[in-house]
This record gives C-alpha cells, structure tokens and sequence, in this order.
C-alpha cells in the first residue's frame, strides 16, 4: 500500500516535530539555551523535506530508529554550529583523547533518541495496521452494496421459448462455493 501526499505530510509532520523537539530539549538540558531560531527552522525544513521522501510507505523499525539517529546527529551538528548550547560532535584520533562530546550527554541523547524511535515505529506500524483493516472494511461494504444493487436491479424479461429466431441460452452452470475437487483415486486405493 502506498500513501498519498496528505498522509505522507501528516506523517512527515508528526516525525519532524518529535525529532526537532527531542534535539531542542536535548540542548536545552544540556547547556541551558537552545539553538538559534534559525538552525532550528531550517533543521525542521530539512527534516520534513527527507521524512515526505521516505513516507511514501510503511517503514520497518529498523528503518525509522536509522532515521532518526540519523537526523540527530545532523540536529545536533546543525544546533551546535548555530553557536546555541551543546558542542558539536568532533572525532579526535589522537593519543587517548576523547569524542569531544561529554559520554553522559552522549548515552542521555542516544538512550532519548532509542526510545522516541522506538515509539514513532510502533506508532508507525499501528496506523499501517488501521489503514490496511480500513481499507479491507470499505473493500467488504463496496462488494456487498453491489451485491445488493445486483439483487434489486429488474431481470432483463427473456422471450418465450416458441419466439421466431429466438435461441434458447445455454444453461447456468452454478458451482457450489464451497466444493471439495479431488483429483487422483482414493486415500485407501493409493496405499
């Protein structure tokens, strides 16, 4: 099942604003003020832009946790360049030194991304869930509202038998709907 562009902006819309204010929150608790107003505008517009792309389907766990690490880490460099609270990641390879980020913040801001990731992908998965029984309800009542009109719709009058040039039809043949066909001899006569 694919989605239309409403439910993938509803959806986009809905991972953005959880991954915006889980890393605003995560920098405000970390250094006291948050990023500039323009890093986080245009981190939220990057956000929804890559989100619309991939919601055009139904996404695994796995899948939505990568995104949003993902899209973390990108907050996080994007926060800490604007010059509001938090260091942005550096790596150093030099002799026992370290990330450059605070182990702590790092474990708080990976364990608060694990578990926003987490419930975005059971939230994921229950609406996918609604849409596909939805979809199967609406697919039952439209067969059974043409059965109905089928039933109320006048038979086409037949002609009588003894009509000039009239041919009579070929029997209907109706099979039961739920008729056992077996090919082959019978169980005992096999063995």
């Amino acid at each position: 099942m694919r989605a239309r562009l409403p439910l993938r902006l509803a959806r986009s819309a809905a991972f953005t604003v959880v991954c915006v204010s889980l890393a605003v929150l995560g920098h405000r608790a970390a250094g006291g003020s948050g990023p500039a107003s323009w890093a986080v505008a245009g981190g939220a517009a990057t956000v929804t832009a890559l989100a619309t792309l991939i919601a055009g389907r139904e996404r695994s766990p796995q899948t939505v946790i990568g995104f949003l690490v993902g899209t973390q880490v990108f907050l996080h460099l994007l926060f800490g360049a604007s010059g509001g609270a938090g260091t942005a990641l550096r790596v150093h390879l030099g002799h026992g030194q370290s990330l450059g980020a605070d182990v702590g913040m790092a474990i708080a801001h990976l364990t608060a991304t694990l578990i926003a990731g987490w419930w975005l992908a059971r939230g994921e998965s229950a609406l996918w869930s609604v849409l596909r029984r939805l979809g199967t309800l609406a697919v039952r009542r439209a067969r059974r509202l043409l059965t109905l009109l089928e039933r109320a719709t006048p038979a086409p009058r037949r002609p009588r038998p003894g009509a000039a040039g009239h041919v009579a039809p070929a029997p209907v043949r109706r099979e039961l709907r739920h008729c056992v066909r077996r090919r082959g001899p019978p169980l005992p006569a096999a063995f």
